[in-house]
């Protein structure tokens, strides 16, 4: 099962317009509880351009730097995840939880 706080190498096109495209790794965003049930997921797409935007977490996915895409948030099928990368660390996660409340809650 594809479990929250997972980042996974996900096939984001087709696309239109401003929407970050290719095949890029993508953290999973959506409660355990609708990705058990559901065949769609909540993903944030994983960018290396690092962007001094508010509603971006700076990571780092294989000793690489990058940015959590909290502004291109989306619902894709489950058929455009591929490859597990990796689970994203405790206070990484803390983190997401934070900047989250901040550009959608408050």
């Amino acid at each position: 099962m594809v479990r929250q706080y997972e980042i996974y190498w996900v096939v984001l096109d087709p696309t239109l317009g401003s929407e970050i495209n290719k095949i890029r790794p993508c953290l999973v965003i959506s409660p355990n509880e609708s990705n058990q049930f559901l065949n769609t997921v909540l993903i944030a797409p994983i960018t290396s351009k690092i962007r001094n935007f508010p509603m971006r977490l700076g990571i780092v996915l294989e000793n690489k730097k990058g940015q959590i895409c909290f502004d291109q948030i989306r619902c894709i099928d489950k058929i455009r995840l591929k490859t597990k990368i990796d689970t994203l660390a405790k206070t990484d996660i803390e983190n997401v939880k934070k900047l989250l409340k901040e550009y959608l809650v408050n």
